[in-house]
């Protein structure tokens, strides 16, 4: 028989924690250190991936034959369209926003494009603000349909308790439509215990991120996986019970939050840790 690599566990990061690193090094790094995949949130100073060089039209077979030869696949794209916005003007650009990046997802073949919520509006009464961000997914929804792309609403922000989350995505009604479990975001904000958020929201969960951090004054900072109080190692088993296929993807804020880890460390260490708590979930 051929040889075969061996089979990666479904980890993966965003390029949020690397925002430094080249196009090259990202795919050699994530190889070298057996990620699964990686979540293109910015590539160096561009935030707008529609805007990448690299992920141009005439460049796309070249990126897909490069993850494919590094072993890696894009698990999701990050854009910043945030759904909230009641000026129609405001509205409009960030919806266009959200289907460039549905386009490119196509076009790339990658799953899903990630949207924010992402507030409530002052003035706005709660369950009008949850119709009008479930509307506007519920649009982006039909979009992406025809593109072979679910857009996932992230648990961020305003947004990081079960019970807005599910009416946004009952309301958004769609089966292109679904979410982005940020684990430390419904634990620390939402002050979720994760075996609630996944009993309630799980069926809806396509892509997580997973960070720990600790208690710094009023605020959090973020730490080494497994090293703070975020019950990562949980979040985990708690996805794997349901059967959850997803990958498991490190959003190190690195991009937001010069002072912490270099990506050299905090993703080589991520990569060691979380393949435990996998394998202690029985993730294959």
């Amino acid at each position: 028989l051929p040889w075969q690599a061996p089979k990666k566990l479904p980890l993966g990061f965003s390029t949020l924690g690397c925002p430094t690193w080249p196009w090259p090094r990202i795919l050699d790094f994530a190889a070298e250190h057996q990620f699964a995949s990686i979540e293109l949130r910015g590539i160096l100073t561009n935030m707008d991936l529609t805007k990448v060089p690299e992920l141009a039209p005439e460049h796309i077979g070249d990126v897909k034959r490069q993850l494919t030869a590094h072993g890696l696949s894009v698990s999701c794209l990050g854009a910043s369209a945030q759904m909230h916005d009641m000026d129609p003007v405001k509205h409009a650009a960030q919806l266009d926003e959200a289907r460039r990046f549905i386009d490119l997802a196509h076009a790339l073949g990658a799953p899903y494009v990630r949207v924010f919520g992402n507030e409530y509006v002052a003035g706005v009464p709660r369950d009008e603000i949850l119709a009008h961000i479930g509307g506007a997914l519920h649009e982006l929804g039909d979009y992406a349909r025809g593109k072979d792309v679910t857009v996932i609403i992230e648990s961020h922000g305003d947004f990081t308790d079960s019970p807005a989350l599910l009416e946004i995505l009952q309301k958004a009604d769609s089966p292109n439509v679904a979410l982005l479990w940020d684990a430390h975001h419904t634990f620390v904000s939402g002050k979720e215990q994760p075996e609630d958020t996944v009993r309630q929201l799980g069926r809806y969960i396509r892509h997580t991120h997973l960070k720990d951090s600790v208690a710094a004054g009023n605020d959090r900072r973020y730490v080494l996986t497994g090293t703070g109080d975020v019950p990562v190692k949980r979040q985990i088993a708690a996805l794997a019970k349901i059967g959850y296929r997803g990958f498991y993807s490190f959003e190190w804020e690195k991009r937001w939050h010069p002072d912490i880890e270099d990506p050299e460390v905090a993703f080589a260490q991520y990569a060691n840790v979380a393949a435990g708590y996998l394998r202690s979930a029985n993730v294959q």
